[in-house]
């Protein structure tokens, strides 16, 4: 039976990006299925949650798939921007925000765009 997996992002530089992933969503990086071009980012109960495989492409500017980064309340959604930024994140120029946006757009220190999207302000919740 065929089952979804994890999602997994392309990156320049594993060590890097396994440290500001593990560190973005509280995960460890496992030994499992570790090597020169792979690394799995694991929850605490062992769970496989994402993995990061060496490329050399360079990152879309309007990936068409991404990761969607939850929080619950506007001020938790402000923190984590400010935490992740410390983690190296960073905004992008992105011109593709609504009127009233419900999550903000950030790159990983690869350039992998990503959101942290405020559930209490997501059009769902309405």
């Amino acid at each position: 039976m065929l089952r979804l997996g994890f999602p997994v992002v392309g990156v320049t530089d594993l060590d890097r990006a396994a440290a500001f992933w593990s560190a973005a969503l509280h995960l460890v990086v496992s030994d499992e299925w570790a090597g020169a071009g792979w690394r799995t980012l694991t929850g605490p109960d062992g769970a496989r949650v994402l993995g990061l495989m060496r490329s050399d492409s360079p990152p879309e500017p309007r990936p068409r798939v991404h990761l969607d980064l939850l929080v619950d309340t506007t001020a938790e959604q402000d923190a984590e921007v400010a935490r992740l930024a410390g983690l190296g994140a960073t905004r992008p120029d992105w011109d593709g925000y609504p009127a009233q946006p419900d999550f903000v757009v950030l790159a990983d220190p690869d350039g992998n765009i990503f959101c942290v999207v405020d559930l209490s302000r997501a059009p769902s919740s309405g």
